[in-house]
């Protein structure tokens, strides 16, 4: 077939480059006059942009006898008009969010509607904006100013929370075939910051477990069902942007063509011809050619110039190495087992620099992580003055994979049952000082010999820091892992009472690095001294071949002493008492083999929205110690504490339960403490962890849980100069002790 696509950036190409690698005449043309113009027979149109769909080019071609794979004017309303989209997406009960439209300066009336909404919200200029035409206010402030700010026609919308996807559908007025989910990027910066683009990138298929015939039926066939009806058959994509709320897929916005660029990652996964599917499709008749897709992912990545997605800074010489395949150099076959990358120019005139997006590059390989790594290879080496491009496309995908902390490679339930395996060994060493051991925060021996106190019991915790240490080794940052390890076993023995004595250290590496020992043994003496705790001495190992080049892990052993009446958790402990949170400084030594995945493709030294820091420095911030805020509310008189609880491995659940006796269960309400933004975008990241899993691997802002009797919870709180929360009581119940969470 000779088949025309219409338009001229990088979505073009990639339609233009589907259509060759099946043996079409393809060509490239501007508009609509040039399409008319053309000599010789057209046997397919195939518009790329919205704007020639908005200006008639599915009507005019249609008076020339020209097959044209696209809406009506009158029907790509659905785009241009975001009010006319959200009318018709309500009148068919499409689930969406809830939405308002203002004429332009309607300023007063808008944040009336906003203010009564009583939720954060979206603003949208009503017609077409190049993908720029939305703003996501983070707070009141910056919702007046959007508002404030438009100078046309707007919708204001209810903001939904969830990842997005992108559902592209091949319509032929009856019925739609899906192509692969693919997953945008639409902020410039990475970790999703910065403002709105046309979108730096996308991958594809999505990572998440969705019905794509049940997404079509949701969001694609009743507004086809709907046009048929009206004697106006749509014929052409419908892309319906969707975001997975906790409530379900809800629509975000329609658009009546090609994504850009999601074009250029689904397009490679399409085996079957684009153009004689888009001829059936023009035709009323897409049944009759199947789709078949290759078994494999995509991953494109935008480079974008200097300025955008503001002014951008154009006419610099753009270098593509000879070596790389480009999309205009002819056909090119892959599968899955093809790892491959394709260059789809778009703002390039002459070689050089002519607008903002200048050009994408799409890897293809068996798995996205294969084809992501192809993408950033070959982007690495095209080179433009000014060119950007963001380093994390995909980087919420691993996150999306996970469904359990056992998927990152440590499994909470395997690590309990290993405690009961061992338990009876472990106690047959005991003799009548032990008083608590194997279960507990750590060991408790009579020390009698410790004349100046009542009846001294001498408490033990030996731990490391986990794989935290690996995060801080890959960032260079091991100065906080000393004082990770001395106040982990601090708060450790502080729960049981007591003060800390003296402790000991271990360090193993693969080799010896006397500035890097020093830089972790002085953090330890850091924090002893800070608590009083001397640093008495330890262990320094090399073990080549044990440990990777360059890797190192950190244990250690900490003994304290405690009065015996004074010892926690008391025996009072029941029904009625209340817990008071007391804040973490961030995940402390917990819970990283999951976050390591989360980050795995987030630059370290980005900072997300709500962070003030890098991602890198705030999951490096050391593990506080709760000793000077709490040793004077255990050494009182009367202490109003009947029990502490760290919140370690096992969050929450595994951790509130070590205090409590048989038949009382603790209720713990998530909603009571704000979660601070570093776990609100781990949170996010973990899209396939419930809050179960969740709060058991994570502390999620508590660090430290106190128990006390109602009447002296203003006693306790008062004594600590920052704020703390109650976040649950004490019930009685029938079976063993639990912790139950509420409020998720």
């Amino acid at each position: 077939m000779r088949v025309v696509v219409v338009g001229g950036g990088g979505r073009e190409r990639a339609i233009a480059w589907a259509c060759r690698r099946h043996g079409h005449d393809t060509e490239i043309m501007a508009g609509i006059d040039e399409v008319l113009a053309a000599s010789g027979a057209i046997d397919l149109v195939i518009p790329g942009p919205e704007q020639v769909l908005v200006d008639g080019i599915a009507d005019r071609c249609a008076a020339a006898q020209i097959p044209c794979f696209g809406p009506t004017a009158d029907l790509a309303r659905l785009e241009s008009s975001k009010s006319h989209a959200r009318e018709l997406a309500t009148a068919l009960g499409i689930p969406g969010p809830r939405w308002a439209r203002f004429s332009a300066g309607d300023h007063t009336g808008a944040m009336t509607w906003w203010r009564d909404l009583g939720a954060p919200v979206v603003v949208k200029l009503d017609g077409l904006a190049a993908g720029k035409g939305v703003v996501v206010p983070t707070d009141d402030a910056e919702t007046v100013a959007a508002i404030d700010a438009t100078t046309s026609d707007f919708v204001v919308e209810e903001r939904l929370s969830g990842p997005e996807v992108s559902l592209l559908a091949l319509c032929d007025g009856e019925r739609a075939v899906a192509l692969p989910l693919a997953q945008d990027h639409k902020r410039v910066g990475e970790a999703d910051t910065g403002p709105n683009t046309g979108g730096m990138g996308a991958i594809a298929p999505a990572p998440f477990d969705l019905d794509a015939d049940e997404l079509l039926a949701t969001f694609v066939q009743p507004v086809l069902d709907h046009l048929r009806a009206a004697g106006t058959p749509y014929i052409g994509v419908l892309y319906a942007g969707l975001m997975l709320t906790a409530a379900g897929p809800r629509l975000i916005e329609y658009n009546v063509r090609f994504g850009d660029p999601e074009t250029q990652a689904v397009l490679a996964l399409i085996e079957s011809d684009l153009a004689q599917l888009a001829l059936a499709a023009t035709r009323g008749d897409l049944g009759s050619v199947p789709l078949r897709l290759i078994d494999g992912a995509a991953c494109t990545v935008v480079a974008a110039a200097a300025g955008y997605p503001g002014e951008p800074t154009t006419g610099a010489a753009v270098t593509i190495p000879g070596d790389l395949m480009r999309s205009d150099a002819g056909e090119m076959h892959c599968d899955a087992s093809d790892t491959v990358a394709v260059v789809f120019e778009a703002a390039m005139t002459d070689g050089c620099v002519s607008g903002g997006r200048v050009l994408a590059v799409t890897g293809v390989g068996a798995d996205l992580a294969a084809a992501r790594e192809r993408a950033y290879e070959a982007i690495a080496r095209v080179h433009f003055d000014g060119m950007h491009y963001r380093r994390d496309i995909g980087w919420r995908v691993p996150g999306a994979r996970l469904g359990s902390y056992a998927a990152a490679g440590v499994d909470i339930d395997e690590g309990e049952r290993a405690v009961e395996a061992m338990r009876a060994a472990v106690e047959r060493t005991h003799n009548d000082a032990v008083l608590g051991g194997v279960g507990s925060f750590g060991g408790v021996f009579s020390a009698a010999a410790l004349r100046e106190m009542d009846h001294p019991l001498l408490v033990a915790s030996t731990d490391g820091v986990g794989t935290k240490v690996d995060l801080a080794g890959r960032a260079g940052r091991l100065d906080g892992i000393g004082a990770d390890l001395v106040n982990h076993c601090i708060n450790d023995v502080l729960v049981q009472g007591a003060r800390p004595l003296f402790f000991l250290d271990y360090l193993a590496s693969s080799t010896i690095s006397a500035e890097r020992v020093a830089t972790v043994v002085t953090s330890m003496a850091g924090a002893c001294e800070a608590a009083g705790c001397a640093l008495l001495g330890g262990e320094t190992a090399e073990m080549p071949g044990v440990y990777l080049p360059g890797a190192l892990d950190v244990a250690g052993t900490l003994i304290g002493v405690a009065e015996a009446e004074r010892l926690l958790p008391t025996p009072g402990i029941g029904a009625g008492d209340v817990l008071v949170g007391i804040a973490s400084s961030g995940p402390h030594t917990n819970g990283y083999s999951l976050i390591r995945r989360l980050v795995e493709w987030l630059p370290l030294e980005v900072v997300p929205d709500g962070l003030e820091i890098s991602v890198g420095e705030a999951l490096l911030v050391p593990h506080r110690s709760y000793y000077e805020m709490l040793w004077p509310l255990i050494d009182r008189d009367a202490s109003p504490l009947k029990g502490l609880a760290h919140i370690t491995g096992g969050g929450l659940p595994g951790n509130v339960v070590r205090v409590l006796p048989e038949e009382v269960t603790a209720v713990i309400d998530l909603g009571s403490w704000p979660v601070p933004p570093l776990f609100a975008l781990l949170r996010d990241l973990a899209i396939g962890l419930d809050a179960d899993e969740l709060y058991r691997t994570l502390n999620m802002g508590i660090g430290m849980v106190a128990v006390c009797a109602p009447d002296r919870v203003d006693e306790v709180r008062d004594a600590i100069d920052e704020p703390t929360w109650i976040i649950g009581e004490l019930i009685s119940s029938d079976g063993p002790a639990a912790v139950r969470l509420v409020g998720a």
